[in-house]
């Protein structure tokens, strides 16, 4: 059909005006039309398809790429001039031979591109968008009733349950959950929320207070009208990943009305065996489960048809799906609330999909994922590529960095063999206490233990780390780069430091007696300190296992979770900015105030460390046998070279930062060509993690912590206050106690809390 297009362009054909006739043309049409006067992106797409016209053929008029004009249409991005004030004229044209048979048009899909296979999980992976299309963002809570979806994410089989449009929707008293920032909400196909809690009585408490009654009674219909009529779930984070499922929260009493049982009477796989009703049920609509089958965090889904992904994700509360660990009492809050909590985590770190350790190993693969659509010169189709700075493999790693159980070092040792530090990479965090013989008499005589830990010290030592992205390769005496990611055999035991304080090339703290593997942050360190005090030492690595291509793979990550953990402070009442004696106070109460989002906070922080845990899973389950590959293996995310550099940092900045403080208290000069200090230096007795304790006069960690006469912290030394890698006060306890149990080898920085819990760091 044939359309308003200027003459001197003709559709498929070639120009026949010059380039000045053509610019001429186009100020015209830029002085004509109002360049922010376009409709909206579904109405373009309609406008469009009523006049038989393709993208192809708009494209080519306009000068531009065709996957331009299906961005226009998606929403995804916006024309510029020249093109923009053309494309108005065009629309208007258009507008004007067809008009619109509504007054509201319906959404439009979002514009497809090349299909992906499905990942090994059984779920269908999306395909990646084109490098050029921003990421559609998550939408808040909606404020209006709700009403199905014009465009569902998967069609309801004939018979499934709906809800009236206009009469299914009610609101708690519940105050909103909190928004993602940004231009996060702006998608109506999560209008509602990323998940929402099932009660018994069928209400589904989501986003904002919001109420859906849900009529499902069985985990099939709960599936298909999820996906029918509840509109959530949650907008990728990054444009070549995927938006993530919606999550239903099945409480004890909606696990009664959907025929699930109270408890699981398999402890040991925590699952569903195979012939439960509700499995048939599943089966039976020719739904399906993954291989970890249906246990606390289920997901039920159907083979992705081109880029419409069929997927549910069930969390089953009374199976323990939020461990108390991590969530503390949060699945004893009412529904409303609990809504509000996971909400929340979502919004901030992303839609829990198991465990926070899950979660916290998914969020890496969601801002980086492996990759993207990329345009094939060739054929002119999209293929699958590597997005740069990603994880794109699995590999194996170097025999010193694997444990015990994988294929590539299970072989090389007898079974009995304990591996030595010259066999084994062993980055760990501090777990160290002084001698009780090395207490000076001016440390006995201060009256108060005063422990302070790191906040997130694994989150603040993945940021502008560079790791590797690739294989390990074997260098025989290599000449060390500390700018590259590796693994070092290297003898330090040649650097003395002060007895008083813990070698920070071990994590108990001894000084090491040989040549042991260390990761890049350690030798680095060693090197730092050896040009620093000018000690007569000389590293001469004797082998290495080197990663050519690496970046900061993690630093979305620390940005995303720094982001969310503060977010979440300042909603407990702790903000930046506070001066040292208001934090302190701040902190005292922060968690009494809104135990939901004290519940959120330390999801937060069991993400981070969970997270940083699952590069180096371990093998599960009473079948496996050692030198068998086990499934972890198989992503490109199992990287222990990782796990080590990232505690090998943090053990490396909190050392740094004990020779910072020392040197800031120390009056007399110290001791030439040695790691050194005098007796009025301000060393610490016990070191756990993230917590360290230090003698004190008095009880707060300002009568510890030095700082000049302005109040100010002294340079590289602990500073009070709420972002990662600053400190907060962690406990006080007499010194007589520290020292009673230092003398027990026990650690006092592990109870110096005070309420009954060890510390084992964040």
């Amino acid at each position: 059909m044939a359309c308003a297009i200027p003459a001197s362009v003709r559709l498929g054909g070639e120009p026949v005006a010059t380039e000045n006739e053509l610019f001429g043309a186009v100020d015209a049409l830029l002085e004509q039309v109002p360049t922010d006067e376009l409709p909206p992106p579904a109405e373009r797409r309609r406008l469009r398809e009523a006049a038989g016209l393709s993208q192809t053929q708009i494209a080519t008029a306009l000068g531009t790429r065709r996957e331009a004009v299906g961005n226009w249409e998606a929403g995804r991005t916006e024309p510029r001039a020249p093109q923009r004030a053309a494309y108005a004229r065009l629309l208007e044209g258009l507008a004007a031979r067809f008009p619109a048979p509504e007054p509201a048009a319906a959404p439009s899909p979002q514009q497809p591109s090349p299909a992906a296979p499905h990942d090994p999980g059984g779920r269908a992976t999306p395909p990646s968008a084109p490098e050029s299309s921003p990421a559609p963002a998550p939408a808040p809570a909606s404020t209006s009733a709700p009403k199905a979806s014009a465009e569902p994410r998967a069609a309801a089989a004939p018979g499934s349950p709906r809800t009236s449009p206009r009469t299914a929707a009610r609101r708690t008293g519940a105050g909103p959950a909190p928004a993602p920032a940004g231009p996060a909400a702006v998608d109506p196909r999560f209008a509602h929320g990323p998940l929402g809690v099932l009660d018994g009585d069928g209400s589904l408490y989501c986003a904002g207070g919001l109420v859906l009654e849900c009529p499902a009674r069985s985990v099939p219909e709960l599936v298909e009208w999820t996906l029918a009529e509840a509109r959530l779930g949650l907008s990728r984070l990054h444009r070549s990943g995927k938006d993530a499922d919606p999550l239903i929260v099945v409480t004890a009493a909606a696990a009664d009305r959907l025929g699930l049982p109270g408890h699981l009477e398999d402890r040991r796989s925590m699952r569903l065996p195979e012939n439960h009703k509700v499995v048939r049920q599943i089966s039976k609509a020719k739904w399906q489960l993954t291989k970890r089958g249906f246990g606390p965090w289920a997901r039920v889904y159907r083979p992705a048809q081109g880029q419409q992904r069929s997927c549910v994700q069930l969390a089953v509360l009374p199976w323990g799906a939020l461990d108390t660990r991590a969530w503390g009492d949060a699945d004893r809050l009412a529904p409303a609330e609990l809504a509000r909590v996971l909400t929340a985590y979502a919004a901030r770190v992303l839609t829990p999909r198991g465990s926070t350790a899950v979660a916290g190993l998914e969020l890496m693969t969601a801002l980086r994922p492996p990759t993207r659509a990329v345009l094939d010169d060739a054929t002119g189709t999209w293929v699958s590529g590597p997005v740069p700075g990603s994880l794109t493999a699995a590999v194996d790693p170097a025999p010193p960095e694997a444990p015990d159980e994988h294929p590539v070092v299970h072989g090389l040792f007898a079974r009995t063999h304990q591996r030595t530090p010259a066999e084994v990479l062993d980055e760990e965090a501090f777990d160290w206490i002084r001698p009780t013989e090395l207490l000076t008499d001016a440390e006995c005589a201060r009256p108060y233990a005063v422990g302070v830990d790191v906040n997130t010290a694994f989150l603040a030592a993945a940021n502008r780390l560079v790791v590797g992205l690739c294989g390990p390769e074997c260098v025989k005496t290599p000449r060390f780069d500390k700018t590259v990611p590796g693994s070092w055999l290297v003898d330090l035991s040649g650097l003395e430091l002060d007895p008083r304080l813990p070698s920070p090339f071990t994590p108990h703290g001894r000084r090491p007696e040989g040549p042991a593997w260390y990761a890049t942050p350690t030798v680095a360190y060693a090197q730092e300190l050896i040009d620093t005090y000018r000690l007569p030492v000389e590293l001469r690595p004797i082998v290495a296992y080197v990663r050519r291509a690496a970046g900061p793979y993690l630093d979305p990550w620390y940005k995303h979770l720094a982001e969310a953990y503060k977010q979440t402070m300042a909603d407990l009442g702790v903000g930046a900015g506070l001066s040292p004696t208001a934090f302190l106070d701040a902190m005292e109460s922060h968690k009494a105030g809104d135990p939901g989002m004290a519940a959120v906070l330390s999801a937060i922080k069991s993400t981070v460390k969970g997270g940083i845990g699952k590069l180096r899973e371990r093998p599960q389950g009473a079948k496996y046998r050692p030198g068998e590959r086990w499934p972890a293996l198989e992503r490109p995310t199992w990287r222990p070279d990782i796990r080590a550099a990232v505690i090998s940092a943090a053990r490396i900045n909190m050392h740094r930062k004990l020779l910072k403080t020392a040197l800031a208290t120390q009056t007399g000069p110290a001791p030439s060509g040695a790691v050194a200090f005098g007796e009025d230096a301000l060393l610490p007795i016990a070191l756990l993690s993230d917590c360290v304790v230090y003698p004190a006069a008095g009880p707060s960690p300002l009568d510890v912590l030095p700082y000049d006469a302005a109040g100010k912290p002294a340079p590289g030394t602990f500073r009070l206050g709420v972002s990662p890698g600053m400190v907060k006060h962690e406990g006080t306890r007499e010194l007589f106690w520290a020292v009673e149990l230092m003398e027990a080898r026990h650690n006092p920085a592990r109870h110096i809390k005070g309420d009954g819990a060890a510390d084992d760091g964040e």
